[in-house]
């Protein structure tokens, strides 16, 4: 039996036992029907909230999921969808660690790694430069792409527009590749051959491509392939 919101004692309801027993004090399935606020057709807030729980396997995933996963949760429109993939978003965010790339010597592709391993979507690709001063430290780092790539949208002149406002001498470019796999596909290869040499030509070094999976990496330059 379904037991609607307004069926349960005031004193027993999430929001009330926020503010009576603390926040600290509520269930994950309570906090949960908060940010939710209603129910569905179906269940009440509260069932809900323990409903999705369950299909994602505890509140540590919230940070993992996407729209289009959610979307297939009974119960689930279009606006608690969005609630929930940016409310992970936001426990994705505020848990990271927090790291000024400014300023830092990149000298090893493994301190790249470990700077964007935990930066990078779990779920989209995305396309990092990194660009350096005369002494390989960091001047600033851009996300110049996002999405599945087009890699007749990573164009060179985007990448070296950066490097010459920026006044760089190097770049390091950087990208996800979401399944985990880290081989360097063909478009990969060939990008980075074309950075290669507009770089030459301009006077600005490609220092590295790192390809980002989940535990691990690929360096271009690590392979002898840059």
């Amino acid at each position: 039996m379904n037991i609607k919101m307004k069926d349960v004692p005031k004193c027993e309801r999430p929001r009330e036992r926020l503010i009576n027993v603390g926040v600290e004090n509520l269930s994950d399935e309570e906090l949960l029907a908060i940010i939710l606020k209603t129910g569905s057709k179906e269940m009440s807030v509260k069932s809900l909230a323990s409903y999705i729980l369950s299909n994602i396997n505890g509140i540590e995933n919230l940070k993992n999921i996407n729209y289009h996963k959610v979307m297939d949760i009974r119960g689930i429109g279009k606006a608690k969808a969005c609630t929930l993939v940016a409310l992970g978003e936001i426990s994705k965010r505020a848990t990271r660690k927090i790291v000024s790339l400014a300023g830092i010597k990149l000298n090893t592709p493994d301190k790249v790694f470990e700077f964007y391993k935990t930066k990078v979507d779990r779920f989209q690709e995305q396309f990092y430069t990194i660009y350096l001063d005369a002494n390989k430290k960091v001047i600033e780092e851009k996300l110049l792409f996002l999405g599945t790539v087009n890699y007749s949208l990573v164009h060179p002149r985007d990448i070296f527009k950066e490097a010459y406002l920026l006044n760089a001498t190097g770049i390091i470019c950087v990208h996800n590749h979401p399944s985990g796999d880290v081989s360097p596909s063909k478009e990969d290869i060939s990008l980075t051959n074309r950075l290669r040499e507009v770089g030459k030509l301009m006077g600005i070094l490609v220092i590295d491509h790192i390809i980002i999976g989940e535990e691990m990496y690929y360096s271009f330059l690590e392979n002898g392939k840059i």
